[in-house]
C-alpha cells in the first residue's frame, strides 16, 4: 500500500527525472551543442573574472605614448586611439553584452510566459487579442523601432534592456502558446478540472511546469537577439554611452581606422560574432534535446 501511495503521489518526480535523463543524453549526443556549451562556459568565465585577466582598467588611459599600437606580447589586442588596452576593453565589453542579454531574456520570459499561457489555455478572444499584439510587433522592424526608442530615452543600460525585452518576448510567447495548446486537452488537465481545480491553479500547477522546455529554449534564444540589438544601437551611438566598453561602440570606432589599424575593428567584431554564434548553437542544441517528440528515443 505504501508503495502504491508513493507511486500515485510522487508521479511527477519520476516523469521529470525520465525527461531530464533523455534530454541530457540527447544533448551529449549532439557534439556541436556540447562544444558550444563548453565555449559558452569559457566566455562566461572570462566575463566574470575580467578584472583579474588584465593588468589595466578598461577606461584607464595609461598608454598614451603608444596609441593605436598593433597587437603585441604586452598588449594582445593592441591599444586604441585614447591609449587604452584593447584586450581589457574587449573582455569587459563581454560583461556588458552578456549581462544585457541575460537581463533582457529574463524580462522577455516574464512577459512572454504568462501571455503565452493565457493565449494557449483560454483561446477564443484572449488568444485573438494576444495574437494581434504579436502581429503588431512582428511587422515593426525591431532595429528601427529600437533606434527610435533609444533616441527618445537617451540610451543607457537599463533602457537598452527594456527595449530588447520589448521585442524579445514575442518568440517566448509563441513557443509557450504552442506548448500549452498541446497540453490543455490532456487527461491530467481534464482530471484537474473535474476535481474542481481553478483555472489559475491549473495554469500555474500543471500548464506552466509542463511548458518549461520552450521557456528554457526561448530564454536562451532571446540572449543573442538582445546582444545584437545592443551592439547595433551602440554602433549607432544611442546604446551604451562611453566610456563604458561596448562591442558595438568599438566596432564603430574601428571602422574609422580599419584600412590600416585593422585590429580596432577585427577583435570586437570577432568577439560579438563568436559569442552570438555560440549562444545560438547552444540554444539549438537545447531545443533538440528538450523536444518532447524525441522523448524516449
Amino acid at each position: 500500500m505504501a508503495n502504491s501511495q508513493l507511486t500515485l503521489t510522487g508521479n511527477d518526480a519520476p516523469i521529470s527525472r525520465g525527461a531530464a535523463y533523455y534530454a541530457w543524453h540527447r544533448f551529449l549526443a549532439n557534439k556541436g551543442a556540447v562544444f558550444s556549451g563548453v565555449l559558452l562556459l569559457f566566455i562566461l568565465l572570462v566575463a566574470v573574472f575580467a578584472p583579474f585577466l588584465t593588468g589595466a582598467e578598461p577606461n584607464e588611459q595609461k598608454f598614451l605614448t603608444n596609441t593605436l599600437a598593433f597587437p603585441s606580447a604586452q598588449h594582445w589586442f593592441g591599444i586604441d586611439d585614447l591609449g587604452r588596452d584593447y584586450f581589457s576593453r574587449i573582455i569587459h565589453g563581454a560583461r556588458v553584452s552578456i549581462s544585457i542579454g541575460l537581463a533582457a531574456a529574463t524580462f522577455s520570459v516574464v512577459i512572454g510566459l504568462p501571455l503565452g499561457a493565457l493565449a494557449g489555455f483560454f483561446g477564443g478572444k484572449v488568444d485573438w487579442i494576444i495574437m494581434r499584439i504579436i502581429e503588431i510587433f512582428s511587422v515593426v522592424p525591431p532595429l528601427l523601432a529600437a533606434l527610435l526608442l533609444a533616441a527618445l530615452t537617451k540610451g543607457g543600460y537599463f533602457n537598452i534592456v527594456l527595449i530588447a525585452a520589448l521585442f524579445g518576448w514575442v518568440q517566448v510567447c509563441l513557443m509557450v502558446r504552442a506548448q500549452v495548446m498541446a497540453f490543455r486537452s490532456k487527461e491530467f488537465i481534464r482530471a484537474a478540472q473535474a476535481l474542481g481545480g481553478s483555472t489559475w491553479y491549473i495554469i500555474f500547477r500543471h500548464i506552466i511546469p509542463n511548458s518549461i522546455s520552450p521557456v528554457i529554449v526561448g530564454f536562451v534564444l532571446a540572449i543573442p537577439l538582445a546582444m545584437m540589438l545592443e551592439a547595433g544601437l551602440s554602433f549607432l551611438g544611442v546604446g551604451i554611452p562611453p566610456p563604458t566598453p561596448s562591442w558595438g561602440q568599438m566596432i564603430n570606432l574601428g571602422i574609422n581606422f580599419m584600412f590600416y589599424y585593422w585590429h580596432l575593428a577585427l577583435f570586437p567584431t570577432l568577439a560579438l560574432a563568436i559569442t552570438v554564434l555560440v549562444v545560438t548553437m547552444f540554444a539549438d542544441g537545447l531545443r533538440d534535446a528538450l523536444d518532447p517528440t524525441l522523448k524516449g528515443r
